[in-house]
């Protein structure tokens, strides 16, 4: 009896076709080099981990930032932006104030 691979014993797998430049496919080329598997399997290991961290981080409730994103949120609490003459009006007039 023949061994079962992956693909039979759970679902067939499903083509997927992006399109990228050519910066960002020689990107995934290289990745995938270093790791010494093909640009599939990378793409597939990668993408589909990281898929699955995001959804589940969303149905925690949890927002995952990278630390480029950490930092762009720290920095836009530390310097808020300045209200427009028009925006400070508005939040006059909410708080009963002329």
């Amino acid at each position: 009896m023949p061994k079962p691979t992956s693909q039979t014993t759970s679902q067939k797998a499903s083509p997927l076709m992006v399109r990228l430049d050519s910066e960002s496919k020689q990107a995934l080329t290289d990745a995938a080099e270093l790791r010494r598997i093909s640009v599939s399997d990378y793409v597939r290991t990668v993408t589909v981990a990281q898929a699955r961290r995001e959804v589940a981080s969303a149905r925690d409730q949890t927002i995952l930032l990278s630390p480029d994103e950490q930092l762009a949120f720290w920095q836009s609490l530390q310097a808020p932006p300045k209200l427009t003459p028009a925006q400070k009006r508005l939040g006059a007039i909410m708080r009963g104030a002329k």
